[in-house]
């Protein structure tokens, strides 16, 4: 299990990296897909398990 320090990926750049997507990726599923993410100050936020999930769901919507 992860602690949620090593969960959390803090700024665009890190979730981009994370899902091998590109930076303007992240921004897009945000905006028009529903990318769960949240702000700390300026900074877009999102927790690993919570983006897996939505990934999950998502390709679970796919296939249906």
């Amino acid at each position: 299990m992860t602690t949620e320090n090593e969960d959390l990926l803090y700024g665009v750049p890190a979730i981009a990296e994370a899902f091998k997507w590109k930076p303007r990726q992240v921004y897009h599923l945000k905006e028009k897909h529903g990318l769960p993410t949240f702000k700390m100050g300026r900074t877009v936020c999102a927790l690993k398990s919570d983006v897996r999930a939505w990934i999950a769901t998502r390709a679970g919507k796919v296939a249906a």
